[in-house]
């Protein structure tokens, strides 16, 4: 419960995030209710004022305001790192996890099968893929990120910094970033569609063993 509230935070945060002037507004309100939130001296005007802020402040997870206040400042530090609108809000989602135990995860995805597609369940452009790549032949293994989605969120954060694109699906074949189903990051990973029509995903899939000559 806790964890899917941490989401829909992290998710209404990062939306509103699209202008600059909704967070400089969100700072602006934020930093004198966080003050008042951690000075033990107000703490009576805090329940006084917002109670239901205050009742879920003292919840043993944390406050709700700190929440949204570690939301943000995570958005912020990806923002300032170079990281594009779609992946900072990826990394914020995520929230907080251990970097190198995750890239050592997806490493280790990407190395157990010829060719490795991680995916949302109700994707449509997931579902294209599984059915273009069914339609080919191929083998191939899915890798879930929204089962569960406390797991899959991390991993698809580190994806986006990885390959440049936190969109899904995320597919290697023979250990290299291909793209999506319909798009990529560039002429060496334009996505499986493009490379059907060009005639180099039936070669690719071929020289790694995922589909039978």
């Amino acid at each position: 419960m806790i964890s899917s509230q941490r989401r829909i935070i992290s998710a209404a945060l990062v939306a509103l995030c699209f202008l600059q002037s909704f967070l400089g507004c969100i700072a602006f309100i934020a930093t004198p209710i966080v003050s008042t939130l951690h000075g033990t001296r107000n703490i009576q005007q805090l329940h006084r004022s917002y109670p239901q802020l205050a009742s879920t402040a003292t919840d043993g997870d944390g406050s709700f305001l700190d929440t949204v206040t570690k939301a943000y400042n995570i958005f912020q530090t990806a923002r300032s790192e170079g990281y594009d609108f779609k992946r900072s809000v990826a990394i914020t989602i995520a929230g907080e996890y251990d970097t190198d135990a995750v890239k050592a995860e997806i490493q280790e995805h990407i190395n157990s099968a010829p060719c490795v597609m991680f995916t949302w369940e109700a994707s449509p452009a997931c579902k294209k893929a599984i059915k273009y790549l069914d339609i080919a032949g191929a083998k191939y293994k899915v890798v879930r990120l929204d089962d569960p989605w406390e797991s899959g969120n991390p991993i698809r954060a580190e994806l986006g910094k990885m390959v440049g694109r936190s969109s899904v699906p995320c597919i290697f074949i023979g250990g290299e970033y291909v793209g999506g189903f319909d798009g990529g990051v560039g002429d060496e990973s334009p996505g499986i569609l493009e490379m059907a029509f060009k005639g180099t995903l039936r070669q690719k899939l071929m020289a790694v063993g995922s589909l039978d000559a």
